[in-house]
């Protein structure tokens, strides 16, 4: 890349229209920029700094300047940090600001690589997997590698294979990324697209070859995330104002709301059970625990089976094959996509030796989520009549979940566990008692247990004689609590119920052999 200087950057959100004032000495103009950040600890030499959110506060800045920072960005001049003697590049939205650039650092160019975005309620983490599959497949019988990934679960850029933080990272960590697989000569990248990325402009300067929305359902209702459902509904869509081909689920409640807003893609591509859908599905059946389904377009008819449990993954599935479409790839690379991905803390299976207890660790987390997979779990594990549930709430966000979950766990479950799951600032007792009111409102047993590992042990051993359905939810893969205002690393939820299983076991081979 090519060195930028402060006044390069002026120059650039001058012609953006988001340049206030420029608060320094002209000399400063003439500064090499090295890095762009928002965090102070990521600051070195050279390095022009972002002041944003509400939660910042004047000491990051003086860490920032004792780091090497030689500029800061921001709405407003910090009149309280006047001992910073460094420049000041004044924005009217530094959101717009930070994203603008990224791009310009990182010398971001449409389609280098071709981006596929996915957005929804539910799914995007298993459609960016089966996606992502597809098209490594499509590469490597072309002789090119594999594709990059942005998810919930894990990134991969080329030169970084990496444990995911959030769905959609910040602008200019999504920039590096991009930079990284353009430079390594990827030429695909998959990513999910969260509503708060699109909110917040994180991925305001992309372009999408292909835009997925998914489905809506009302989630991340709080005073830190949406108001309300139309805020947050309203920020999904906009994510056709980016993109070339959008791929629309007509089976959605909302599809005709979603289909309007579409319009402003070059191309509309449909999928779904509808028979007016582009991509069609029909005949999902379960044969010997394996899911297949048939799907008909205008360009090909076959069928499709899925390496993962889960009904609910056959949307999934469609979405990535109607994406998949678009780009020209094979259907045989859709179909040993499919039969052979599996994606992390998703549907991840443990059997007891004895066949007593089944235990399925999945990232359920919203009602729509929730509603999908107890639906799932009665269609494919009849022989399972006792169904447990451990889970909980986050704290500080996506509030109506308390009662949106509580509800349905309590009306599909024979007992619950509520449990810790990110409480950040507030007491993870106090999330759990106020979910098991409805828990219990539907008549359920409920259980509160603060530790996650405790619950989790605490369910495998009180299943008794009974076969037994344990579903632990809503951590999935990650590697770690939100508690406060930091991340512990923590066990995975599948870690901690193959541990269980494999206790209790132990347990049952020794009074066996007595």
């Amino acid at each position: 890349m090519d060195m930028k200087t402060v006044g390069d950057m002026k120059t650039v959100l001058m012609r953006r229209g988001l340049l206030k004032a420029y608060q320094g000495e002209t000399a400063a103009l003439e500064r090499k920029v090295s890095w762009i950040t928002y965090d102070s600890r990521q600051v070195r030499d050279g390095t022009l700094f972002f002041c944003k959110g509400k939660e910042f506060r004047k000491k990051y800045l003086e860490d920032a300047a004792a780091g090497g920072c030689i500029a800061y960005v921001a709405e407003e001049r910090l009149e309280e940090a006047d001992s910073v003697s460094i420049p000041c590049l004044t924005v009217w939205d530094i959101r717009k600001a930070m994203a603008v650039l990224a791009a310009y650092f990182f010398e971001y160019e449409p389609d280098q690589p071709v981006l596929t975005g996915i957005t929804g309620t539910k799914g995007k983490t298993t459609t960016a997997w089966y996606l992502k599959g597809m098209l490594d497949a499509w590469e490597a019988e072309q002789g090119y590698q594999e594709t990059g990934l942005i998810s919930s679960v894990q990134n991969y850029d080329g030169k970084i294979r990496e444990d995911a933080v959030m769905t959609t990272p910040e602008a200019f960590v999504l920039q590096e990324h991009l930079a990284n697989a353009r430079e390594e000569h990827l030429r695909y990248m998959t990513m999910e697209v969260s509503s708060q990325a699109l909110k917040y402009k994180r991925v305001r300067e992309l372009r999408f070859r292909v835009g997925i929305f998914l489905n809506i359902s009302e989630d991340h209702i709080s005073p830190q995330e949406h108001a309300d459902f139309e805020d947050y509904f309203g920020a999904k869509l906009s994510i056709f104002r980016q993109t070339d081909t959008a791929c629309v689920n007509l089976d959605s409640p909302e599809s005709d709301r979603i289909l309007k807003a579409a319009r402003k893609a070059r191309r509309v591509v449909t999928f779904g059970k509808s028979k007016d859908a582009d991509v069609r599905y029909r005949n999902v059946r379960i044969l010997n625990g394996r899911i297949t389904f048939s799907v008909e377009s205008e360009g090909f008819q076959d069928t499709f089976t899925l390496a993962m449990r889960g009904v609910f993954n056959v949307e999934n599935a469609v979405a990535a094959i109607a994406a998949a479409s678009v780009y020209g790839v094979p259907v045989h690379c859709m179909k040993h996509a499919l039969a052979s991905v599996c994606v992390p803390g998703r549907m991840e299976m443990y059997t007891s030796r004895d066949g007593k207890i089944c235990g399925i660790v999945d990232f359920a987390h919203n009602r729509l989520s929730f509603e999908r997979l107890f639906d799932a779990v009665y269609q494919e594990y009849p022989q399972y009549h006792r169904i447990v549930s451990v889970f909980g709430c986050p704290g500080g966000k996506a509030l109506n979940r308390r009662r949106e979950l509580g509800l349905l766990a309590g009306l599909f479950s024979d007992k619950v566990y509520l449990t810790t799951d990110d409480p950040f600032s507030e007491r993870a007792q106090d999330i759990a008692a106020e979910v098991r009111e409805y828990t219990e409102l539907a008549g359920c047993p409920c259980v509160c247990i603060e530790d996650r590992e405790q619950a989790i042990c605490q369910a495998v051993e009180e299943c008794g004689d009974e076969k037994t359905l344990i579903l632990v939810l809503g951590k999935g893969s990650e590697k770690y609590q939100k508690i406060g205002g930091k991340a512990y690393i923590y066990p995975t939820d599948a870690e901690l119920l193959s541990q269980a299983i494999h206790q209790y076991d132990g347990i049952q081979f020794s009074h066996a052999i007595k």
